[in-house]
């Protein structure tokens, strides 16, 4: 087992990595900004480093003083959590060749499923099913792109190859709006991804997001862990997540998961990763892989009973995977609500001092989060502040619970959507399940 970790991360993930260590008697190294002295992890860690000012770019985002800070801590690996660093395939060669283990996939694997026009060509191969779409990037042939658009059908969506979080894509649905749009896009995505190499896709209308999580060692071995429906979403955002998702079939999901854990073997994959799907009509497309861990994990955990991140842990060291695919058994259903520091009905970020805090508790709830009272959210980074669990029985049972904790939790001080859980818990059609990516914006109004 590894001896000393750095967490190359903040807030709840990092709380997260850190007592996945502490379980597997692992010491840990906590970064941080100026901003992030007060942070939970930061007090829980066995040492901490300084490596810059509250500005992402200057601290969580400076991969040398990454680096330096594991050199002076001798600490042997590096986990990347999930945003900041955790896909940057750059981060992942420079913490290997400096001598590091990254926990994660190489940073070959990271560049093949970074870029989205290569990930959907080395799927295609995998015989993963991908949205009919250009099959590589567009050119500059503007009566090919249109013959194109034509032969997919409209509409179609334009997407920036690099990118990601609902950023870098444009939906068309004339012909007469096509070449303006690839223009467009590629601007776009040259100046917030410096890759202006864009691609197109069949839209689908009312699909549901549906991905599949993946555990593989460096001996070639992959299993998958069943499930999650994240369709629940704001401007791409993920809201509420569930596993496992409403209607899909045991055959269903033997099958599509079957066929990532073969992927997973065909690129040589190493560590935990997600296969994201818009799935419409019992269908299944392809839209990207996420090579890290996700947010929405600890609903796998709850129904798997899998401890995702000490598997990380575990598979950084070497060690082939615990269990086979046979073992894996998915047990009652878990919910879980994305906690954020914002206006419930504008979204717009509410940072600053928390005066109280009371978590909600009783049988099937989990909270991932780093806040407590006197904790003060600070204003440069992501606005969530932790997520809530609740696992049940069933469906009917996992939200009758999560529906009691959002009565009991307590959050004063600034603003949180907690509001806003609430309403979707009481809504009709998320309690029959199944809703697709665009029900919540439309609920709010925001379509």
């Amino acid at each position: 087992m590894l001896e000393k970790v750095l967490i190359a991360n903040r807030g709840e993930i990092a709380l997260r990595i850190l007592r996945a260590c502490r379980e597997l008697g692992v010491r840990t190294v906590a970064v941080h900004s100026s901003a992030d002295r007060d942070l939970k992890h930061v007090r829980l860690a066995d040492e901490t480093v300084c490596i810059g000012p509250p500005s992402s770019a200057d601290s969580y985002l400076n991969i040398p003083a990454i680096i330096s800070a594991a050199e002076v801590t001798a600490a042997d690996a590096i986990h990347p959590g999930y945003g900041f660093l955790s896909e940057n395939a750059d981060f992942a060669e420079r913490v290997e060749r400096s001598g590091f283990i990254f926990i994660g996939p190489r940073a070959e694997t990271i560049r093949l499923m970074g870029d989205k026009v290569s990930a959907i060509r080395a799927m295609k191969e995998a015989g993963i099913p991908c949205v009919p779409g250009s099959d590589g990037p567009l050119d500059d042939d503007e009566r090919r792109n249109l013959r194109l658009a034509s032969e997919i059908g409209y509409p179609v969506i334009i997407k920036a190859a690099g990118g990601g979080g609902g950023r870098g894509m444009r939906v068309v649905h004339q012909e007469a709006d096509l070449l303006g749009a690839i223009s467009v896009t590629r601007n776009e995505a040259r100046s917030a991804f410096g890759n202006a190499t864009v691609y197109m896709e069949k839209f689908l209308g009312n699909p549901r997001h549906v991905e599949i999580q993946v555990l593989a060692d460096s001996q070639g071995n992959a299993i998958h862990l069943g499930e999650r429906d994240c369709s629940m979403q704001r401007r791409h955002q993920k809201v509420v997540e569930e596993s496992p998702a409403p209607g899909i079939t045991e055959s269903q999901r033997r099958e599509i998961g079957e066929r990532c854990a073969e992927a997973c073997q065909q690129i040589g994959y190493r560590g935990a990763g997600t296969f994201e799907f818009l799935y419409e009509d019992g269908n299944f497309y392809f839209i990207e892989m996420n090579t890290r861990i996700q947010v929405e994990h600890p609903v796998t955990e709850m129904v798997t009973g899998v401890d995702l991140v000490k598997e990380q842990l575990n598979i950084a060291a070497g060690e082939p995977l615990r269990y086979t695919q046979d073992s894996i058994r998915l047990r009652g259903h878990a919910i879980e609500c994305r906690i954020n520091a914002e206006d419930p009905d504008k979204f717009i970020p509410s940072p600053g001092r928390i005066t109280q805090y009371h978590a909600p508790g009783g049988p099937g709830i989990r909270v991932d989060s780093h806040i407590y009272s006197g904790y003060t959210v600070p204003p440069y980074y992501d606005s969530m502040i932790g997520k809530l669990i609740a696992f049940g029985d069933d469906r009917a049972s996992a939200l009758a619970r999560m529906r009691t904790a959002l009565s009991e939790i307590v959050v004063e001080g600034i603003k949180t959507n907690v509001p806003l859980h609430r309403r979707i818990l009481e809504d009709e059609q998320f309690q029959a399940g199944g809703t697709n990516i665009h029900y919540l914006e439309k609920k709010l109004g925001l379509k």
